[in-house]
């Protein structure tokens, strides 16, 4: 078992006595529910198991989802909950040791969006000044933004569900981009099947396929079942009808995706854009101004972050604030503290409703290394 550092168990002390209880989530757990948040990238990085009944199991790769479904098997379920952890993931990481300690916060039920944003930058801030870097990088992005400009286009659902998953995904996203662009008729080979299936009705079109799935003896394909492939398939028609998006369209999302600045001169681009573009995007961007007053009467001199518009952090189930900490001093990448809002998720693992829920997690190992440590 990997030894945990003196300085992230007093860490984690401090978060207790500002009102985070700790959590300890077992340590083997459900794949399923990494697999369907984070995304298929995260399955060649887990270390997968399966039970005598074929279910499958894995070493839990972090503990925001641990946490999350352990509150929601508690009775605070719905109810404002704050945690804080510590302890060991395992995950493959190159020639890196697959298994490493994890701290963090995970905040469930909070209504102050804004404000609950804030304070965990601010307590990531203060992770990094335990160890000694009190002026690490900040960088800062906001997927409800880009979820908010998607919504006030014209475009089917399907479509605005595919360009919100792949944010997320540079490449992917200009690809979408780029499809939107192309005449139906040169997308696919088997453009007329989509096509048909396109509009009908779905439920009978989930009979069919589901049906001649069975038929050709598939029971399961790269982990999914027939009905997650079917819904793959139906969303795949309707991504492939007549749609075209306008130039002009692809020009604004392009001017939205190259806007990076401090969160007061971005807000500033982004009322510019969305007025220019004639687009609603009010409610996300003065929630997203408030998140900077707080931040301001927290004392962060908000000139320090770098908020970038097209910044990502690679997990599909963020919603909202995502941030990093980096050491200045350090050209490779590696955060020291990472997190973000994703209120979708709660509801993903089975609650009744959508749950407030923000976070971040703390790499110790990393922390040690910093310039300032002692």
């Amino acid at each position: 078992m990997t030894a945990t550092d003196p300085r992230a168990e007093s860490l984690t002390a401090q978060f207790e006595a500002q009102g985070y209880a700790r959590a300890n989530p077992a340590i083997l757990q459900p794949a399923e529910p990494f697999l369907d948040l984070s995304g298929e990238d995260i399955r060649r990085r887990m270390y997968l198991t399966t039970d005598a009944g074929g279910r499958e199991f894995c070493l839990r790769p972090d503990l925001t989802i641990p946490v999350a479904r352990d509150y929601l098997a508690s009775a605070a379920a719905g109810d404002v909950a704050n945690f804080c952890y510590l302890g060991p993931v395992f995950r493959y990481r190159g020639e890196a040791t697959a298994e490493f300690i994890q701290g963090g916060i995970e905040s469930f039920g909070r209504t102050d969006i804004a404000a609950a944003d804030a304070e965990m930058v601010a307590l990531g801030l203060e992770a990094t000044a335990h160890y000694g870097l009190t002026a690490p990088d900040i960088r800062m992005g906001d997927v409800g933004l880009f979820a908010a400009l998607i919504e006030a286009i014209d475009l089917p659902a399907a479509w605005k569900r595919r360009l919100v998953k792949d944010f997320n995904r540079a490449e992917s996203l200009q690809n979408d981009l780029v499809s939107l662009n192309v005449a139906a008729s040169e997308r696919s080979e088997y453009q007329g099947v989509l096509a048909a299936l396109a509009g009908q009705d779905r439920k009978g079109a989930q009979a069919l396929i589901s049906d001649l799935i069975s038929i050709a003896g598939i029971t399961a394909v790269g982990g999914r079942s027939i009905n997650e492939i079917t819904e793959r398939f139906l969303d795949q028609a309707a991504l492939s009808t007549a749609t075209r998006l306008p130039q002009e369209m692809t020009a604004v999302i392009q001017r939205f995706l190259a806007i990076a600045a401090d969160p007061d001169e971005a807000a500033a681009a982004l009322r510019a854009l969305s007025a220019d573009a004639k687009l609603n995007m009010e409610q996300a961007l003065d929630l997203f101004e408030s998140r900077t007053g707080f931040l301001a009467a927290r004392g962060l001199d908000v000139t320090r972050v770098k908020f970038s518009t097209s910044y990502g952090r690679g997990l599909d189930y963020y919603t909202g604030l995502v941030f990093e900490l980096h050491d200045p001093k350090r050209s490779d990448g590696r955060y020291l503290v990472a997190g973000g809002r994703y209120d979708g998720m709660l509801a993903r693992l089975g609650a009744a409703q959508a749950i407030p829920a923000v976070g971040f997690a703390v790499w110790p190992d990393r922390l040690a290394d910093v310039g300032g440590a002692a």
